[in-house]
């Protein structure tokens, strides 16, 4: 099976000309506590938090709102601008993990199933066959693999009717959100049938006469060429991608000028029911069944279960979600909790969920926080952790365990106090909130939200996947959200 890790590693792609990828929130490993060798900690004992952000220079226009409280009893012991509405960007995505928790439960799995229509004779589906999708956006191609010769194992040859695809366990949803570039892979379409995080893997060499290009679904051990997805190098220097529908297609456009000698990167996909069905169709073939162009069914699937792949627990997708931040694997899971018609009657749905159960009023146009129009204060950040520490949701073991940095940038190691925490990161946006947790003592909660939103609106389209001065800012925001951590872990952990 191909890795989470590789294939979320690999969205950002390999060529920095062409593949200069969003700049990703990624909070601290470890915590903040002075450390008896190694490492450095940020001298901020006696610094005030004013004057860290002060120094961290966000911009005049920036927000800083944070607060920080004792776990134990809820008593606030530190805030700033706590009751500000501010963009929650992916730490959104721990909400959306108690969400599904309360909605679906920690066994929850989802499951991706062949269905017959009619039997099988002599190798022969007297009927169709189905491909019928629960939702899973964990689905790889070397899991679809192995569903093809499962099937192959039942001796299935070829069907006598269609091959249909199902995808309406989930509404459709084209893209996460329309503020984003058309290229970006961490925006893509979501349906009940999706794979590869539904990103398609694009590699590009020199040769003589141009360049050669390649679409596929790769995974570890199978690397299937994708038809519906095609790519054609234009004499260009700007924009880097265009993108069309054409009949049922993903049809690309990349400028010349941006490829340089060679390289990859991952797209997104806008047909996944469409691009599910023909890698299974190529992935039958390797094992001897055949199978016509796959159709979609409109209607409730029925029919004889033939082979199926169940996903890992939920609580391990939503571990995975959290630590690398996948933003189809929010929304699937978001939208199969609610069973709402649309990401943003879900997003509702979420809204309505958060303020009947922890008492807060909080605004999410979606499950992943992609959307920027999502609005969070820290106060009530806070208060949602601190309420699900106590209860039987398990989101503290589900957080990412993190690290803080010293003054020069680098992690220390071996730190006996923990962060358990979720990062979030928009252009010139960047939130973290969870926990401090020393070896002994006084446990912290926190949530900390930093925002240009002035600047951020500024920037036109093409601009977002990497604006100019973003990595810059977001360096300095994540230095402050450190050193913050790190007062606040010695002066009331």
């Amino acid at each position: 099976m191909v890795s989470r890790r590789r294939i979320v590693g690999g969205l950002l792609g390999s060529c920095a000309a062409l593949l200069a990828g969003p700049v990703l929130a990624e909070a601290p490993a470890r915590s903040p506590r002075p450390v008896p060798r190694g490492g450095q900690q940020p001298a901020v004992r006696g610094t005030s938090a004013e004057v860290l952000i002060n120094n961290a220079k966000l911009g005049a226009a920036a927000v800083a709102s944070y607060v920080v409280m004792d776990a134990a009893t809820g008593t606030v012991l530190e805030q700033r601008e706590a009751q500000t509405a501010m963009p929650p960007a992916s730490v959104t995505k721990a909400v959306t993990a108690l969400y599904a928790l309360a909605r679906l439960g920690p066994e929850f799995r989802y499951r991706t199933r062949i269905l017959a229509t009619g039997p099988v004779v002599g190798g022969v589906v007297q009927g169709d066959v189905l491909l019928v999708g629960a939702g899973d956006p964990t689905l790889q191609t070397d899991q679809l693999g192995d569903l093809a010769a499962a099937l192959a194992a039942r001796g299935v040859k070829s069907a006598t009717g269609r091959f249909l695809t199902w995808d309406r366990a989930l509404p459709p949803v084209s893209q996460i959100s329309d503020e984003q570039p058309v290229q970006v892979g961490y925006n893509p379409s979501i349906s009940g049938l999706n794979l590869n995080f539904n990103r398609v893997h694009f590699e590009w060499k020199r040769a003589n006469d141009g360049w050669s290009t390649a679409m596929d679904a790769r995974g570890e051990r199978f690397v299937p060429a994708v038809r519906m997805a095609r790519m054609q190098v234009v004499t260009r220097d700007a924009p880097v991608f265009t993108y069309q529908t054409a009949d049922s297609a993903d049809e690309w456009t990349v400028a010349s000028g941006a490829l340089g000698k060679g390289g990859s990167r991952w797209l997104p996909v806008r047909h996944p029911a469409l691009y599910v069905g023909e890698v299974f169709q190529t992935l039958a073939k390797a094992q001897g069944v055949t199978l016509a162009e796959p159709q979609p069914l409109q209607s409730e699937p029925v029919g004889q279960e033939l082979a199926a792949v169940d996903s890992v627990p939920l609580t391990t997708i939503l571990r995975d979600m959290l630590r690398f931040s996948t933003n189809i694997t929010a929304e699937a899971v978001g939208l199969r909790a609610s069973g709402a018609a649309d990401l943003a009657g879900s997003g509702a749905a979420m809204s309505d969920w958060v303020r009947a159960t922890f008492g807060v009023d909080c605004r999410f146009v979606d499950h992943s926080g992609l959307g920027s129009a999502s609005r969070v204060t820290a106060e009530d950040m806070a208060k949602i952790i601190h309420q699900a520490r106590g209860s039987s949701a398990g989101l503290q073991p589900l957080l990412r365990d993190m690290g803080l940095r010293d003054a020069k940038g680098k992690e220390i190691a071996n730190h006996p106090t923990r962060v358990t925490a979720k990062s979030g990161t928009l252009n010139f946006v960047s939130g973290l909130s969870g926990h401090i947790r020393p070896p002994q003592g006084r446990e912290l909660i926190f949530a900390i939200f930093l925002a240009d939103t002035a600047r951020r609106d500024m920037l036109s389209v093409t601009e977002r996947e990497a604006p100019p001065g973003g990595e810059a800012w977001l360096a300095r925001a994540r230095n402050l959200q450190w050193q913050l951590l790190a007062r606040w872990s010695q002066a009331y952990a």
